[in-house]
């Protein structure tokens, strides 16, 4: 018997590990000490920069997302995906990326497949300024399905103690601004899939009149990165909380980020809602509630800003032409825990 006989290709994963190694080179920063295949990886930070660094680490994934690649066969996009998700995740807490990791299971090692993972979370890492440091793949017969695979990122980054958003300095008065989402982002998507193609029986290369868009396109559209736009942003000390928008909406992430005693009130009708998700509440025959539950509703990023830092936060962004809204403020709560209140009505 050999290996290959159990599924498992050594040559195939070899190939997939020079393709690797090609792409995650590009990444790296002066601080990546030695290169992709040793046990561990290696980083060292600039304690000439640093004063007094603060780690941030984050880990995900980017769901059933994964599902649409698939079926599309375009695999670079949820690549970059992971790499933003995660880097959004730890801009929360003010902090810039260092390195990243990924892990990546198949059932059949495809080379074809893990370069195109591998460029898109490249591509990514090169853009912010994050090295793609190391990581796993596997190959894994049995366990998934042909064609399936699973994807998961581990990110770290720094921040100066002094500079660490952890929401406790919310009050109220506090303005809520945000920064649009291209769409879907990476979650919501096992609903989605299930009014797409089930309900609506539609396949991926469907062109949908009321979306735009070929519906395959439009589900892939990438998980925006939004540390360019707020890197001047967080070193000027302008915000005072953010809130990256990904599984259970506005309702679910927001008040991870507010302290107790406050409520952040929410004007419904103060952006556009994008038209994707107007097709979906229709198919789903979905109301508010449960829509802004299970989708970002076209808003990826939420800062939190005192009322002094407002006209600084929204020149700045002019400056970048980044667009934003204002959609609310922070008001005094006295149910003690912090929430979200809605006023106003969805632009269905």
């Amino acid at each position: 018997m050999k290996y290959e006989d159990a599924g498992v290709s050594i040559a195939a994963a070899e190939e997939a590990k020079q393709r690797i190694r090609h792409h995650a080179s590009r990444t790296f920063t002066p601080a990546v000490l030695g290169g992709i295949g040793g046990f561990g990886a290696l980083f060292g930070l600039d304690v000439k920069r640093w004063k007094e660094p603060v780690l941030v680490s984050s880990a995900d994934g980017v769901g059933t997302k994964l599902k649409v690649a698939m079926a599309v066969g375009v695999h670079s996009t949820v690549g970059g995906d992971l790499v933003n998700h995660c880097i959004n995740d730890i801009l929360v807490q003010g902090a810039e990326p260092l390195f990243f990791l990924d892990y990546l299971a198949m059932g059949q090692m495809n080379p074809d497949v893990v370069e195109q993972l591998v460029e898109g979370m490249s591509r990514a890492c090169r853009k912010a300024g994050c090295a793609l440091i190391g990581g796993e793949t596997a190959e894994m017969p049995g366990f998934y399905a042909p064609g399936e695979y699973d994807l998961a990122g581990f990110i770290v980054g720094a921040v100066e103690r002094s500079k660490v958003l952890t929401g406790k300095g919310v009050k109220p008065g506090d303005a809520l601004i945000a920064l649009p989402s291209s769409g879907l982002h990476t979650n919501g998507y096992s609903l989605a899939r299930k009014l797409i193609f089930e309900v609506a029986k539609l396949k991926p290369e469907a062109y949908v009149p009321e979306v735009g868009n070929k519906i395959g396109a439009e589900l892939l559209k990438p998980h925006l990165c939004y540390a360019p736009a707020l890197k001047n942003i967080l070193a000027k000390g302008w915000v005072s909380a953010l809130a990256h928008i990904t599984g259970g909406g506005i309702s679910g992430n927001l008040p991870r980020v507010l302290p107790t005693g406050v409520k952040a009130q929410i004007d419904l009708d103060s952006w556009p809602v994008p038209n994707i998700f107007r097709y979906l509440a229709k198919l789903g025959e979905m109301g508010a509630d449960e829509l802004l539950q299970s989708f970002n509703m076209g808003l990826g990023m939420i800062l939190v800003v005192p009322p002094a830092s407002v006209k600084s936060v929204e020149a700045d962004l002019k400056k970048r032409r980044e667009k934003f809204f204002r959609i609310g403020r922070i008001e005094r709560s006295d149910s003690g825990k912090a929430r979200v209140a809605y006023s106003g009505a969805l632009n269905l």
